[in-house]
């Protein structure tokens, strides 16, 4: 009688709970290493929004100094609009006659308060380096 339960058990196919265990195991680590690299991706493809549409507010403030010798102090006067849905709040923090700075500022997820700035000059500074990625 056992002989006939030990050859019907070995003539079964399937998993073992150790080896299901195993790699549940193996998917865990492969998931532990694969998100926070995902979620590094999504703040760096989000901040290049950022970076691209304070140069763009940039290259506007450039035009409009030169049409009104001043800088503009709001972005309505530039005709700035973000298209689609934009991940940052764009504003102009400073503008006179000789220098003006744009902010981009995160709304929600992962970049609520990543905040850029970018000057007149262009020079383009990340307020909180330390909590996000360049």
């Amino acid at each position: 009688m056992l002989s006939k339960l030990r050859k019907s058990m070995k003539s079964e196919k399937g998993f073992t709970l150790i080896e299901l265990m195993i790699v549940v195991a193996i998917i865990g680590i492969l998931a532990a290493i694969a998100i926070p690299n995902f979620l590094s991706y999504q703040k760096k493809a989000a901040q290049s929004e950022a970076k691209t549409n304070l140069g763009g507010i940039r290259t506007l403030q450039e035009a409009y100094a030169a049409d009104h010798d001043t800088y503009a102090t709001s972005l309505d006067a530039l005709g700035f609009s973000t298209k689609g849905t934009a991940k940052y709040s764009y504003y102009v923090s400073t503008a006179n006659a000789t220098t003006f700075e744009a902010v981009a500022e995160g709304k929600t997820g992962s970049i609520s308060g990543d905040k850029w700035t970018m000057t007149h000059g262009g020079t383009l500074t990340d307020l909180d380096p330390a909590s996000f990625t360049n």
